[in-house]
């Protein structure tokens, strides 16, 4: 197996504006790291760089330690799990998985030995003889996670491969990707635009933002210490509150909420900063704060309630039976709290690596 490294990779279309800007990342043998990010901001152009779909202009790809710019797609020994299943449509699901292996002119046993132990992982030995259009939508997206298994590629790369399945059905397929990585012990690069997806599935999370890494580390340190309001409000959302700053503290909706010494120090000289506040973290204990609730949306065990704090929309998440009328409060702790600053939108934190000022 193989790790990736991505050395000051770029890429331009017009050869004046770069849609990759110079992007350094090192991913480890056998880690699953998920690539996330809006629209447009060149996640599935990185998965198609590495993969050799795309020329690069500027930087290296390695494989297992092995520069693969000029290696054409077939030579890099990586397999890629499209969006679309991309399955031929005449060819039963046995051929499907087994063609690549055919064009590379195995063994017909060797080819049924690699193709049956595919199938038995993803469950797929009775549909052998069934052609894709009779399988399900998941059973589609095994069959195409099959055909990159027989291949027993150094890296899978997989682009959004379960945005055309259905919710339920996308919880299920989060679950087994995982359960695959770890019998196959593979390195593993997934793109999606989902933050569930990212969170639930990968050991770390690239999140892109016009092509540049905003932040690469953990599901946990992504959010619960998000370098600036970019992640913090796309990976867990999160709601900005402008406020100005006194000496001893700031106020939201006209309640002075005091802070810690150690955080009016970085706030020093600061007119105004940016607050952040979980929707989850809006019941604490000691600053309540009426508020008058807009819309409040049912989900099941929960009701999302939106509402305005400083003039700025804001969402608050309560269990399904709470009663939400004009009186409605909600709870703020000083330790719940982000600061980000008004201009660079950079996270405000201690002096000691990730220690939030607030003390989450």
């Amino acid at each position: 197996m193989a790790g990736v490294e991505l050395k000051n990779i770029k890429k331009s279309y017009d050869g004046k504006h770069n849609v990759i800007n110079g992007i350094d990342a090192v991913i480890k043998d056998k880690e699953f790291i998920v690539i996330v990010g809006s629209s447009g901001c060149g996640k599935s152009t990185i998965l198609r760089m590495i993969a050799g779909l795309e020329d690069i202009n500027g930087g290296e790809i390695l494989i297992d330690d092995k520069v693969v710019n000029n290696l054409h797609p077939k030579d890099r020994d990586i397999a890629f799990v499209f969006q679309n299943y991309a399955l031929y449509p005449h060819m039963s699901v046995y051929d499907n998985m087994a063609f690549g292996l055919k064009m590379r002119k195995y063994k017909k046993s060797e080819i049924k030995q690699k193709v049956d132990e595919a199938a038995e992982i993803l469950g797929l030995k009775s549909y052998l003889n069934r052609k894709p259009k009779q399988l399900s939508g998941g059973q589609r997206q095994r069959v195409a996670l099959g055909r990159a298994i027989v291949r027993n590629p150094k890296v899978f790369l997989m682009d959004e491969p379960l945005s055309n399945l259905d919710a339920n059905l996308r919880v299920k397929m989060r679950s087994e990707i995982k359960k695959l990585h770890k019998k196959l012990e593979t390195t593993f690069i997934y793109v999606t635009h989902d933050q569930t997806e990212a969170l639930t599935m990968g050991d770390r999370i690239m999140v892109l933002d016009k092509g540049t890494i905003q932040q690469f580390d953990t599901p946990e340190n992504i959010y619960n210490h998000p370098k600036n309001k970019f992640v913090a409000g796309f990976l867990g959302q999160m709601n900005f509150i402008n406020s100005a700053v006194s000496d001893d503290g700031i106020e939201i909706n006209g309640c002075k909420i005091t802070l810690k010494e150690d955080v009016l120090k970085k706030l020093d000289g600061m007119p105004e900063v940016i607050v952040g506040i979980r929707p989850e973290a809006m019941n604490g204990d000691n600053y309540k704060i009426n508020i008058k609730p807009e819309i409040a949306e049912l989900t099941g065990c929960y009701k999302n309630v939106y509402f305005k704090l400083n003039g700025i929309d804001c969402q608050t998440v309560v269990p399904a039976e709470t009663n939400i009328d004009d009186d409605f409060c909600i709870g703020i702790d000083a330790d719940d709290l982000y600061f980000f600053d008004s201009f660079s939108g950079d996270a405000i934190y201690g002096d000691s690596g990730f220690e939030n000022l607030s003390g989450v």
